[in-house]
């Protein structure tokens, strides 16, 4: 482990996303995966949209409370939103919603903030990061063989940068690809420092 700062910890990366897991990973950081405990994931009303992936990364924080209370417990939560308009895309509940917002995104761009929460019993840290998307004109044909190829239902906006969709879709982006991804591993990193 590169950061001696945190050999007293035991990390544990509290997410379900096989893409958080797999950025934590390439870190280097020694790490275990917290089985998912129930959150509803609703932000508080009137929350301006830029505050939302913390607080929503912070509902998940409290939710493993009773263990970065321990001694030697470090929790990472974190959350991505879509914002598009000043409004949140979510997970897409079904194939023609997942339709629907790749229409929206379609020759706009749109902003990925994600909130990260890392709390021991010692201290808490929150922060969010915020990367601008640029999508080209998708056509119909795009858009479906897209969601039907891929079922993009767990993620924000109906889309992974990672995927096809990122690979013809997306013309540029200001900031940084992993937040997009869902976890900017670099402020990350830079965080896990002041532990």
């Amino acid at each position: 482990m590169i950061f001696t700062n945190l050999k007293k910890y035991r990390i544990v990366l509290a997410s379900g996303s096989p893409r958080r897991y797999d950025l934590l990973k390439q870190t280097g950081l020694d790490f275990s995966v917290g089985n998912n405990r129930e959150v509803h994931e609703v932000p508080p009303p009137g929350l301006p949209v830029e505050e939302v992936a913390l607080a929503l990364a912070g509902q998940k924080a409290d939710a493993w409370k009773d263990e970065w209370e321990k001694e030697n417990c470090l929790v990472v939560t974190a959350d991505t939103v879509v914002v598009l308009d000043e409004q949140l895309l979510g997970k897409p509940a079904h194939r023609e919603e997942a339709v629907d917002m790749l229409k929206s995104l379609s020759g706009r761009s749109h902003r990925v903030i994600t909130g990260v929460m890392l709390c021991s019993n010692e201290l808490q840290i929150g922060f969010s990061e915020e990367t601008k998307v640029f999508f080209r004109p998708l056509s119909p044909v795009q858009i479906n063989y897209y969601v039907d190829r891929y079922k993009p239902f767990d993620k924000a906006g109906a889309y992974g940068i990672q995927e096809w969709i990122g690979l013809v879709g997306i013309q540029r982006i200001e900031g940084s690809y992993f937040n997009v991804m869902g976890l900017p591993v670099a402020r990350l990193l830079e965080e896990l420092e002041r532990f």
